[in-house]
Protein backbone atom coordinates (compact mmCIF):
# COMPACT_ATOMS: atom_id res chain seq x y z
CA UNK A 1 0.00 0.00 0.00
CA UNK A 2 2.77 2.46 0.88
CA UNK A 3 4.21 2.08 -2.61
CA UNK A 4 1.07 3.45 -4.25
CA UNK A 5 2.11 6.81 -5.79
CA UNK A 6 -0.99 8.62 -4.58
CA UNK A 7 -0.73 7.35 -1.01
CA UNK A 8 3.00 8.05 -0.87
CA UNK A 9 2.50 11.69 -1.84
CA UNK A 10 -0.47 12.03 0.51
CA UNK A 11 1.73 10.86 3.36
CA UNK A 12 4.36 13.45 2.46
CA UNK A 13 1.80 16.24 2.44
CA UNK A 14 0.39 15.05 5.75
CA UNK A 15 3.81 15.08 7.43
CA UNK A 16 4.50 18.62 6.17
CA UNK A 17 1.14 19.81 7.53
CA UNK A 18 1.69 18.05 10.86
CA UNK A 19 5.09 19.69 11.37
CA UNK A 20 3.60 23.10 10.54
CA UNK A 21 6.93 24.16 9.06
CA UNK A 22 7.10 27.59 7.46
CA UNK A 23 8.35 26.84 3.94
CA UNK A 24 7.85 28.15 0.47
CA UNK A 25 5.02 26.44 -1.49
CA UNK A 26 6.17 23.41 -3.45
CA UNK A 27 6.17 24.43 -7.13
CA UNK A 28 4.67 22.22 -9.78
CA UNK A 29 7.36 20.19 -11.54
CA UNK A 30 7.91 21.32 -15.09
CA UNK A 31 6.86 18.82 -17.76
CA UNK A 32 9.74 17.14 -19.57
CA UNK A 33 11.41 19.61 -21.90
CA UNK A 34 11.58 16.95 -24.58
CA UNK A 35 11.27 16.47 -27.31
CA UNK A 36 9.88 12.96 -27.15
CA UNK A 37 8.16 11.27 -30.08
CA UNK A 38 5.25 8.84 -29.85
CA UNK A 39 5.46 6.38 -32.72
CA UNK A 40 2.00 5.32 -33.89
CA UNK A 41 0.38 3.29 -36.61
CA UNK A 42 -3.26 4.22 -35.95
CA UNK A 43 -4.61 7.26 -34.11
CA UNK A 44 -7.90 9.09 -33.69
CA UNK A 45 -7.52 12.86 -33.67
CA UNK A 46 -10.42 13.57 -31.27
CA UNK A 47 -12.40 15.51 -33.88
CA UNK A 48 -13.67 12.56 -35.87
CA UNK A 49 -10.63 12.01 -38.05
CA UNK A 50 -7.95 9.32 -38.17
CA UNK A 51 -4.18 9.61 -38.40
CA UNK A 52 -2.22 6.75 -39.95
CA UNK A 53 1.48 6.45 -39.19
CA UNK A 54 1.68 9.71 -37.24
CA UNK A 55 4.80 10.48 -35.21
CA UNK A 56 3.61 12.78 -32.42
CA UNK A 57 6.32 15.05 -31.06
CA UNK A 58 5.90 16.49 -27.56
CA UNK A 59 7.91 19.19 -25.81
CA UNK A 60 7.20 21.15 -22.63
CA UNK A 61 3.86 19.45 -22.14
CA UNK A 62 2.39 20.20 -25.56
CA UNK A 63 2.15 18.58 -28.95
CA UNK A 64 4.58 20.26 -31.34
CA UNK A 65 4.14 18.08 -34.42
CA UNK A 66 2.27 15.03 -35.68
CA UNK A 67 4.74 14.48 -38.50
CA UNK A 68 7.97 14.42 -36.55
CA UNK A 69 11.12 12.61 -37.62
CA UNK A 70 11.49 9.61 -35.24
CA UNK A 71 14.78 10.58 -33.67
CA UNK A 72 16.00 10.79 -30.08
CA UNK A 73 13.69 9.81 -27.24
CA UNK A 74 10.70 7.83 -28.45
CA UNK A 75 7.87 5.69 -27.11
CA UNK A 76 6.70 2.98 -29.47
CA UNK A 77 2.89 2.85 -29.51
CA UNK A 78 2.68 1.11 -32.86
CA UNK A 79 0.06 -1.61 -32.81
CA UNK A 80 -2.19 0.32 -30.42
CA UNK A 81 -4.87 2.93 -31.02
CA UNK A 82 -3.72 6.36 -29.88
CA UNK A 83 -6.12 9.22 -29.12
CA UNK A 84 -6.47 12.32 -26.95
CA UNK A 85 -7.06 11.73 -23.25
CA UNK A 86 -10.75 11.59 -22.49
CA UNK A 87 -12.72 14.29 -20.67
CA UNK A 88 -15.56 13.47 -18.26
CA UNK A 89 -17.61 16.61 -17.62
CA UNK A 90 -19.51 15.28 -14.58
CA UNK A 91 -18.00 13.16 -11.81
CA UNK A 92 -18.01 13.20 -8.01
CA UNK A 93 -14.49 12.43 -6.82
CA UNK A 94 -15.55 13.08 -3.23
CA UNK A 95 -17.82 10.00 -3.40
CA UNK A 96 -15.82 6.94 -2.34
CA UNK A 97 -15.95 3.86 -0.11
CA UNK A 98 -14.91 4.17 3.51
CA UNK A 99 -12.74 1.67 5.40
CA UNK A 100 -15.79 -0.60 5.79
CA UNK A 101 -16.61 -0.62 2.09
CA UNK A 102 -19.63 1.65 2.54
CA UNK A 103 -20.30 5.03 0.98
CA UNK A 104 -18.26 7.53 2.99
CA UNK A 105 -20.04 10.18 5.03
CA UNK A 106 -19.01 13.47 6.63
CA UNK A 107 -18.06 11.51 9.76
CA UNK A 108 -15.10 9.87 8.02
CA UNK A 109 -11.70 10.96 9.40
CA UNK A 110 -10.24 13.74 7.25
CA UNK A 111 -7.08 11.85 6.25
CA UNK A 112 -9.10 8.83 5.19
CA UNK A 113 -11.42 11.08 3.19
CA UNK A 114 -8.43 12.71 1.48
CA UNK A 115 -7.04 9.30 0.50
CA UNK A 116 -10.43 8.21 -0.84
CA UNK A 117 -10.78 11.31 -2.99
CA UNK A 118 -7.20 11.08 -4.28
CA UNK A 119 -7.58 7.40 -5.13
CA UNK A 120 -10.79 8.16 -7.03
CA UNK A 121 -8.80 10.62 -9.10
CA UNK A 122 -5.96 8.16 -9.64
CA UNK A 123 -8.31 5.38 -10.76
CA UNK A 124 -9.96 7.81 -13.16
CA UNK A 125 -6.61 8.84 -14.67
CA UNK A 126 -5.54 5.22 -15.08
CA UNK A 127 -8.75 4.61 -17.06
CA UNK A 128 -7.69 7.21 -19.64
CA UNK A 129 -9.55 10.26 -18.35
CA UNK A 130 -6.98 13.03 -18.22
CA UNK A 131 -9.47 15.83 -17.40
CA UNK A 132 -12.55 15.68 -15.19
CA UNK A 133 -15.12 18.15 -13.94
CA UNK A 134 -16.09 17.18 -10.41
CA UNK A 135 -19.26 18.90 -9.32
CA UNK A 136 -20.36 18.80 -5.79
CA UNK A 137 -18.12 19.19 -2.78
CA UNK A 138 -15.48 21.59 -1.35
CA UNK A 139 -13.28 18.63 -0.37
CA UNK A 140 -12.35 18.26 -4.05
CA UNK A 141 -10.56 21.63 -4.10
CA UNK A 142 -7.35 20.49 -2.35
CA UNK A 143 -6.95 17.66 -4.86
CA UNK A 144 -7.43 20.05 -7.78
CA UNK A 145 -4.85 22.42 -6.32
CA UNK A 146 -2.33 19.68 -5.51
CA UNK A 147 -2.54 18.31 -9.05
CA UNK A 148 -2.39 21.73 -10.69
CA UNK A 149 0.15 23.41 -8.42
CA UNK A 150 2.33 20.61 -7.03
CA UNK A 151 2.40 17.83 -9.62
CA UNK A 152 0.26 15.46 -7.54
CA UNK A 153 -0.69 12.46 -9.71
CA UNK A 154 -4.21 12.62 -11.07
CA UNK A 155 -6.34 13.99 -13.87
CA UNK A 156 -6.65 17.71 -14.55
CA UNK A 157 -9.51 18.70 -12.23
CA UNK A 158 -12.14 21.41 -12.52
CA UNK A 159 -14.55 21.74 -9.62
CA UNK A 160 -17.77 23.56 -8.79
CA UNK A 161 -17.13 23.09 -5.06
CA UNK A 162 -20.56 22.77 -3.38
CA UNK A 163 -23.55 22.98 -5.69
CA UNK A 164 -26.09 25.77 -5.35
CA UNK A 165 -29.44 24.70 -3.92
CA UNK A 166 -32.42 26.69 -2.74
CA UNK A 167 -36.19 27.04 -2.85
CA UNK A 168 -38.64 29.15 -4.87
CA UNK A 169 -38.52 31.59 -1.95
CA UNK A 170 -34.78 32.25 -2.18
CA UNK A 171 -34.39 35.95 -3.03
CA UNK A 172 -32.54 37.35 -6.06
CA UNK A 173 -29.90 38.93 -3.81
CA UNK A 174 -29.37 35.61 -2.02
CA UNK A 175 -29.01 33.81 -5.35
CA UNK A 176 -26.41 36.25 -6.64
CA UNK A 177 -24.55 36.07 -3.36
CA UNK A 178 -24.34 32.27 -3.64
CA UNK A 179 -22.73 32.56 -7.06
CA UNK A 180 -20.28 35.24 -5.93
CA UNK A 181 -19.37 33.15 -2.90
CA UNK A 182 -18.44 30.19 -5.10
CA UNK A 183 -16.37 32.50 -7.27
CA UNK A 184 -14.55 33.84 -4.24
CA UNK A 185 -13.93 30.32 -2.97
CA UNK A 186 -12.19 29.40 -6.23
CA UNK A 187 -14.81 27.42 -8.14
CA UNK A 188 -14.19 26.68 -11.84
CA UNK A 189 -17.89 26.53 -12.66
CA UNK A 190 -21.29 26.85 -11.00
CA UNK A 191 -23.39 23.73 -10.38
CA UNK A 192 -27.10 24.44 -9.87
CA UNK A 193 -29.62 21.87 -8.65
CA UNK A 194 -32.83 22.88 -10.41
CA UNK A 195 -34.60 19.66 -9.42
CA UNK A 196 -34.63 17.39 -6.41
CA UNK A 197 -33.03 13.96 -6.74
CA UNK A 198 -34.69 11.43 -8.99
CA UNK A 199 -34.82 9.19 -5.93
CA UNK A 200 -37.20 11.59 -4.17
CA UNK A 201 -39.43 12.77 -7.00
CA UNK A 202 -37.32 14.92 -9.37
CA UNK A 203 -39.40 17.99 -8.51
CA UNK A 204 -38.51 21.65 -9.27
CA UNK A 205 -36.48 23.50 -6.65
CA UNK A 206 -36.01 26.82 -8.48
CA UNK A 207 -38.29 28.87 -10.73
CA UNK A 208 -37.24 29.76 -14.26
CA UNK A 209 -36.76 33.37 -13.16
CA UNK A 210 -34.39 32.19 -10.42
CA UNK A 211 -32.45 30.04 -12.88
CA UNK A 212 -31.98 33.06 -15.11
CA UNK A 213 -30.63 35.09 -12.19
CA UNK A 214 -28.21 32.31 -11.27
CA UNK A 215 -26.99 31.66 -14.80
CA UNK A 216 -26.69 35.35 -15.65
CA UNK A 217 -24.69 35.96 -12.47
CA UNK A 218 -22.45 32.96 -13.18
CA UNK A 219 -21.63 34.30 -16.63
CA UNK A 220 -21.14 37.79 -15.21
CA UNK A 221 -18.37 36.50 -12.92
CA UNK A 222 -16.84 34.39 -15.69
CA UNK A 223 -18.06 30.93 -14.71
CA UNK A 224 -20.01 28.35 -16.70
CA UNK A 225 -23.39 27.33 -15.19
CA UNK A 226 -24.20 23.60 -15.19
CA UNK A 227 -27.74 22.58 -14.21
CA UNK A 228 -28.96 19.34 -12.64
CA UNK A 229 -32.48 19.14 -14.05
CA UNK A 230 -35.39 16.81 -14.72
CA UNK A 231 -38.75 17.21 -16.45
CA UNK A 232 -39.73 20.75 -17.50
CA UNK A 233 -36.70 22.21 -15.70
CA UNK A 234 -34.62 21.22 -18.73
CA UNK A 235 -36.43 23.71 -20.97
CA UNK A 236 -36.54 26.27 -18.16
CA UNK A 237 -32.75 26.11 -17.79
CA UNK A 238 -32.36 26.52 -21.55
CA UNK A 239 -34.60 29.56 -21.68
CA UNK A 240 -32.69 30.95 -18.69
CA UNK A 241 -29.49 30.88 -20.74
CA UNK A 242 -27.69 28.16 -18.79
CA UNK A 243 -24.71 26.37 -20.33
CA UNK A 244 -25.06 22.63 -19.68
CA UNK A 245 -27.86 20.38 -18.44
CA UNK A 246 -27.31 17.04 -16.73
CA UNK A 247 -29.64 14.03 -16.59
CA UNK A 248 -32.79 15.51 -18.22
CA UNK A 249 -34.83 12.39 -17.36
CA UNK A 250 -38.61 12.75 -17.91
CA UNK A 251 -38.17 15.71 -20.29
CA UNK A 252 -40.48 15.65 -23.31
CA UNK A 253 -39.21 15.78 -26.91
CA UNK A 254 -40.47 19.35 -27.11
CA UNK A 255 -38.54 20.33 -23.98
CA UNK A 256 -35.39 18.71 -25.33
CA UNK A 257 -35.80 20.62 -28.58
CA UNK A 258 -35.82 23.87 -26.58
CA UNK A 259 -32.50 22.89 -25.02
CA UNK A 260 -30.98 21.94 -28.39
CA UNK A 261 -32.20 25.17 -30.02
CA UNK A 262 -30.61 27.15 -27.18
CA UNK A 263 -27.24 25.50 -27.87
CA UNK A 264 -27.01 23.83 -24.47
CA UNK A 265 -24.65 20.96 -23.87
CA UNK A 266 -26.88 18.03 -22.90
CA UNK A 267 -25.83 14.89 -21.07
CA UNK A 268 -28.13 12.05 -20.13
CA UNK A 269 -26.15 9.21 -18.53
CA UNK A 270 -26.86 5.68 -19.74
CA UNK A 271 -23.78 3.50 -19.29
CA UNK A 272 -22.63 3.42 -15.68
CA UNK A 273 -24.31 5.61 -13.06
CA UNK A 274 -27.59 3.79 -12.40
CA UNK A 275 -26.02 0.40 -13.09
CA UNK A 276 -23.36 1.17 -10.48
CA UNK A 277 -25.93 2.22 -7.89
CA UNK A 278 -27.90 -0.99 -8.39
CA UNK A 279 -24.78 -3.18 -8.37
CA UNK A 280 -23.55 -1.57 -5.14
CA UNK A 281 -26.81 -0.63 -3.47
CA UNK A 282 -25.99 -2.47 -0.24
CA UNK A 283 -23.02 -0.10 0.14
CA UNK A 284 -25.26 2.96 -0.32
CA UNK A 285 -28.52 2.09 1.44
CA UNK A 286 -29.21 3.88 4.69
CA UNK A 287 -27.22 7.03 3.91
CA UNK A 288 -29.00 10.25 2.92
CA UNK A 289 -31.67 9.65 0.28
CA UNK A 290 -30.25 6.27 -0.71
CA UNK A 291 -33.30 4.15 0.04
CA UNK A 292 -34.66 0.94 -1.43
CA UNK A 293 -37.53 2.94 -2.90
CA UNK A 294 -35.15 5.43 -4.50
CA UNK A 295 -32.99 2.68 -5.99
CA UNK A 296 -36.11 1.00 -7.38
CA UNK A 297 -37.18 4.27 -9.03
CA UNK A 298 -33.82 4.65 -10.78
CA UNK A 299 -33.83 1.06 -11.98
CA UNK A 300 -37.46 1.25 -13.12
CA UNK A 301 -36.91 4.45 -15.09
CA UNK A 302 -33.53 3.60 -16.62
CA UNK A 303 -35.20 2.76 -19.98
CA UNK A 304 -36.49 6.35 -20.03
CA UNK A 305 -32.88 7.54 -19.91
CA UNK A 306 -32.10 5.32 -22.88
CA UNK A 307 -35.03 6.68 -24.88
CA UNK A 308 -34.18 10.28 -24.00
CA UNK A 309 -30.59 9.77 -25.12
CA UNK A 310 -31.80 8.29 -28.42
CA UNK A 311 -34.01 11.33 -28.96
CA UNK A 312 -31.19 13.79 -28.33
CA UNK A 313 -28.79 11.82 -30.53
CA UNK A 314 -31.24 12.09 -33.44
CA UNK A 315 -31.72 15.86 -33.13
CA UNK A 316 -29.67 17.91 -35.61
CA UNK A 317 -27.20 20.24 -33.91
CA UNK A 318 -27.58 18.57 -30.50
CA UNK A 319 -24.48 18.91 -28.33
CA UNK A 320 -24.45 15.51 -26.65
CA UNK A 321 -21.50 15.82 -24.30
CA UNK A 322 -19.77 13.02 -22.38
CA UNK A 323 -20.43 12.76 -18.66
CA UNK A 324 -20.93 9.84 -16.30
CA UNK A 325 -21.98 11.24 -12.89
CA UNK A 326 -19.44 8.73 -11.54
CA UNK A 327 -19.68 8.12 -7.80
CA UNK A 328 -18.16 5.48 -5.49
CA UNK A 329 -17.83 2.21 -7.38
CA UNK A 330 -17.72 3.87 -10.80
CA UNK A 331 -14.38 5.72 -10.66
CA UNK A 332 -12.05 4.09 -13.15
CA UNK A 333 -15.01 2.57 -15.00
CA UNK A 334 -16.06 5.81 -16.69
CA UNK A 335 -15.46 4.31 -20.15
CA UNK A 336 -18.54 2.10 -19.72
CA UNK A 337 -20.49 5.19 -20.75
CA UNK A 338 -19.05 4.87 -24.28
CA UNK A 339 -20.46 1.38 -24.54
CA UNK A 340 -23.81 2.53 -23.16
CA UNK A 341 -24.03 5.41 -25.61
CA UNK A 342 -23.50 3.13 -28.58
CA UNK A 343 -25.87 0.44 -27.29
CA UNK A 344 -28.64 2.63 -25.88
CA UNK A 345 -28.34 5.97 -27.70
CA UNK A 346 -27.57 4.63 -31.16
CA UNK A 347 -24.32 6.57 -31.54
CA UNK A 348 -21.56 5.30 -33.79
CA UNK A 349 -18.38 4.47 -31.85
CA UNK A 350 -16.59 7.50 -33.32
CA UNK A 351 -19.43 9.81 -32.22
CA UNK A 352 -19.27 8.44 -28.69
CA UNK A 353 -15.52 8.97 -28.52
CA UNK A 354 -15.67 12.50 -29.94
CA UNK A 355 -18.22 13.40 -27.24
CA UNK A 356 -15.40 12.90 -24.70
CA UNK A 357 -12.85 14.84 -26.74
CA UNK A 358 -13.96 17.68 -29.04
CA UNK A 359 -17.44 18.22 -27.58
CA UNK A 360 -16.34 17.87 -23.96
CA UNK A 361 -13.47 20.32 -24.51
CA UNK A 362 -15.94 22.80 -26.00
CA UNK A 363 -18.23 22.35 -22.99
CA UNK A 364 -15.32 23.24 -20.69
CA UNK A 365 -14.40 26.27 -22.77
CA UNK A 366 -11.04 24.63 -23.51
CA UNK A 367 -11.48 23.68 -27.15
CA UNK A 368 -8.12 25.23 -28.08
CA UNK A 369 -6.31 23.32 -25.32
CA UNK A 370 -7.78 19.84 -24.99
CA UNK A 371 -9.36 16.99 -26.90
CA UNK A 372 -7.31 16.95 -30.09
CA UNK A 373 -4.12 15.48 -31.46
CA UNK A 374 -2.72 18.56 -33.16
CA UNK A 375 0.20 20.96 -32.69
CA UNK A 376 -0.31 23.41 -29.84
CA UNK A 377 -2.64 21.20 -27.82
CA UNK A 378 -1.90 19.82 -24.37
CA UNK A 379 -0.05 16.50 -24.55
CA UNK A 380 -2.90 14.54 -22.97
CA UNK A 381 -2.63 11.27 -24.88
CA UNK A 382 -3.75 7.70 -24.27
CA UNK A 383 -3.42 4.39 -26.08
CA UNK A 384 -5.77 1.42 -26.22
CA UNK A 385 -5.09 -2.24 -26.82
CA UNK A 386 -7.40 -2.65 -29.79
CA UNK A 387 -9.34 -0.48 -32.21
CA UNK A 388 -12.50 0.92 -30.58
CA UNK A 389 -14.05 1.60 -33.98
CA UNK A 390 -14.06 -2.14 -34.58
CA UNK A 391 -14.33 -3.43 -30.99
CA UNK A 392 -15.62 -0.82 -28.57
CA UNK A 393 -14.60 -2.89 -25.56
CA UNK A 394 -11.06 -1.65 -26.32
CA UNK A 395 -11.99 1.43 -24.25
CA UNK A 396 -11.58 -0.84 -21.21
CA UNK A 397 -7.98 -1.65 -22.17
CA UNK A 398 -5.98 1.53 -21.63
CA UNK A 399 -2.26 0.73 -21.79
CA UNK A 400 -0.75 4.22 -21.96
CA UNK A 401 -1.64 7.49 -20.23
CA UNK A 402 0.17 10.79 -20.66
CA UNK A 403 -1.11 14.06 -19.19
CA UNK A 404 0.65 17.31 -19.89
CA UNK A 405 3.61 15.47 -21.36
CA UNK A 406 4.12 13.30 -18.26
CA UNK A 407 3.69 9.54 -18.63
CA UNK A 408 1.60 8.07 -15.80
CA UNK A 409 0.94 4.62 -17.27
CA UNK A 410 2.68 2.45 -19.87
CA UNK A 411 2.10 -1.28 -19.70
CA UNK A 412 2.75 -2.22 -23.30
CA UNK A 413 6.47 -1.78 -23.88
CA UNK A 414 9.57 0.29 -23.27
CA UNK A 415 10.69 3.72 -24.34
CA UNK A 416 13.89 3.98 -26.32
Amino acid sequence: MAKHPVLTLLAAFAVTRALAVEVEPIPAPAPPAGPVVLLTTHALDGHGGTLEGANIEIANGRITSIEARPAGAAIDLRGYTVLPGWIDTHVHLDSHWDRNGRIATEDEPRMEAAMGIALAGWDTLMAGFTTVQTVGDPTEQPLRDAIRDHGFPGPRVLTSLAWIAGTPETTPDELRAMVRERKAQGADLIKITASSSQRVGATPTFTEAQLKILCDEAKAVGLRPMVHAYRSQVAAAARAGCHQVEHATYATPEELEVAVAAGMFISPQVGIVVQNYIENQDRYLGVGNYTEEGMAIMERDMPLDFELCRLVAQMPDAKLVFSTDATAGAHGRNAEEFIGRVEYCGLAPMQALVSANKIAAEALGMADELGRLAPGYQADIIALDGNPLEDLTAVRRVVFVMRGGVVYKWTGGNAR
